[in-house]
């Protein structure tokens, strides 16, 4: 039971006497009985607000308010490199323009990915869980957060939240319901509900909207076949490709610019729609080829049968070295010492060819 207590001025008891309403300055509640459970990966305490979701999250321990420094980006407020790529990456936030700001210049949606990316760990209690976000980033994050938790086997983390749109995502061990008093079922490791994205022929034109959410260049090239992604209505992702400047190699093609949205980061959209494209230049007799530096889609090549690593991959290019003055000579010997990711896309069923 927690009571409350505050003084009895003239407002109080003109207010009350109004409403008819008798009030001693006492004000008591008494928060559902809870019980936290044991072995766990991720819990959800969920109600409306003012049931006590935020007294039985205190209950279990304190939460931790995430501090920046304005002056740093928010890449920098982590051990390592390799520790903020992972933990971005944890939180679906996946754009490297966005780690190099610092975080008071980042958008509702950003801070909130970039608080959670900090907060993940052993036993993480965090309480208003996507209460400022808009709902696609909520459940994008959710899904994010909840595989990045059981990959790497973290344990006792609750989240508490008033919205319940996002516990499908979330796919909890267990839902503690504040309104109805007591554990209600959970989707515990099924799997997130389905998304149908669907890609349709678009012009250069459309990259616009994507520019600045790219990690290299804003620029695309105006031959390039272009393809925007939807989800439903929304328009969630674009991808593009550029014949691939070899005399060697008839019908290829090459991977140019990928982008998903920032809203929609973290449900594995962006390496399903390279998949998309891949599968339709050789369905129609061509090869597709892909070169990036960016580790979560470089890695998920690295680990799937529909990609083949090429004697390129994770290699340096001196091979780049400018010999004549064209933009393609120009563009490549900026590139001389940047390993990348390189693999050709064979589907399920690997072609016999060298790449």
């Amino acid at each position: 039971m927690n009571t409350i207590c505050v003084k009895v001025d003239d407002i109080v008891e003109e207010l009350a006497r109004g409403f008819d309403y008798e009030f001693s300055g006492e004000s008591v509640f008494n928060p559902p009985p809870f019980e936290l459970p044991e072995n766990f990966n991720l819990g959800v305490i969920v109600g409306p607000s003012g049931s006590g979701k935020s007294t039985l999250l205190n209950a279990i321990g304190s939460t931790v308010a995430t501090e920046w420094c304005q002056s740093k980006a928010i890449c920098s407020h982590f051990d390592s490199a390799d520790d903020a790529r992972n933990r971005f990456g944890a939180v679906g936030l996946n754009s490297v323009p966005v780690w190099m700001k610092p975080y008071h210049v980042l958008s509702t949606g950003e801070k909130f990915r970039a608080d959670m990316a900090r907060q993940l760990g052993d036993g993480a209690l965090i309480d208003e869980y996507t209460s400022v976000v808009d709902r696609d980033v909520a459940k994008s994050c959710s899904y994010a957060i909840q595989r990045y938790i059981r990959n790497n086997s973290i344990g006792g983390v609750v989240l508490a939240t008033c919205h319940r749109d996002v516990i499908d995502w979330i796919m909890p061990d267990w839902v503690f319901d504040t309104q109805v008093g007591g554990f209600v079922s959970s989707r515990g490791s099924e799997r997130r509900p389905d998304i149908t994205v669907e890609i349709k022929p678009t012009s250069a034109e459309a990259w616009e909207m994507f520019r600045d959410h790219h990690y290299l260049t804003k620029n695309i090239n105006k031959s390039a076949r272009c393809w925007i992604a939807l989800w439903g209505k929304t328009v969630i992702g674009f991808t593009s490709i550029l014949a691939f400047p070899s005399g060697s190699l008839k019908f290829a093609w090459r991977e140019h610019r990928t982008v998903v949205l920032p809203e929609f980061q973290g449900l594995g959209l962006g390496v399903r729609i390279s998949d998309a494209i891949g599968s339709m230049v050789i369905s129609d007799g061509g090869r597709y080829f892909s070169k990036t530096s960016h580790y979560r889609m470089g890695e998920y090549r690295e680990q799937s049968n529909s990609w083949r690593a090429t004697s390129k991959n994770k290699k340096a290019r001196p091979d780049y070295a400018a010999t004549r003055a064209t933009k393609e000579s120009k563009y490549k010997h900026l590139h001389i010492d940047r390993v990348c990711y390189s693999h050709e896309y064979v589907g399920t069923e690997p072609i016999n060819q060298a790449g």
